[in-house]
């Protein structure tokens, strides 16, 4: 969790420079992969750390992998796009700021399902 949070705080301290879309992947679409990237990163630092049996950055990088084949990215693209949203800080605060919602919207809707499953007991 904390590791999530010091990357927000990095990418809203980024700089800013003028609009250049070309190549780079929209909003929403690098919002989708972002926040699969960061889960895969997540998910790494959680479980496969602690298995002494597996290499965290090779596992990683196969998890991100699969991540751009399902989102049909190249691992080039998604780094381009990353680094101009980065150098663009109005428009990753747009991304972050959704992507901060739809975690807030995710934890609201597992802590009603656990208040709602106590009271039924």
């Amino acid at each position: 969790m904390k590791k999530i949070f010091v990357i927000i705080l990095m990418l809203s301290i980024a700089g800013c420079s003028e609009n250049n879309s070309d190549g780079i992947l929209a909003k929403e679409k690098m919002q989708a992969v972002m926040w699969d990237i960061i889960g895969a990163d997540f998910f790494t630092e959680q479980f496969i750390k602690k298995d002494t049996l597996k290499n965290a950055r090779i596992e990683n990088m196969q998890l991100q992998n699969k991540i751009f084949a399902l989102h049909k990215v190249s691992r080039a693209d998604y780094y381009k796009s990353y680094d101009y949203y980065i150098a663009h800080t109005d428009l990753m605060r747009v991304i972050l700021d959704s992507m901060t919602a739809k975690a807030e919207r995710g934890r609201t809707k597992m802590m009603e399902e656990q208040h709602g499953s106590k009271q039924a007991k």
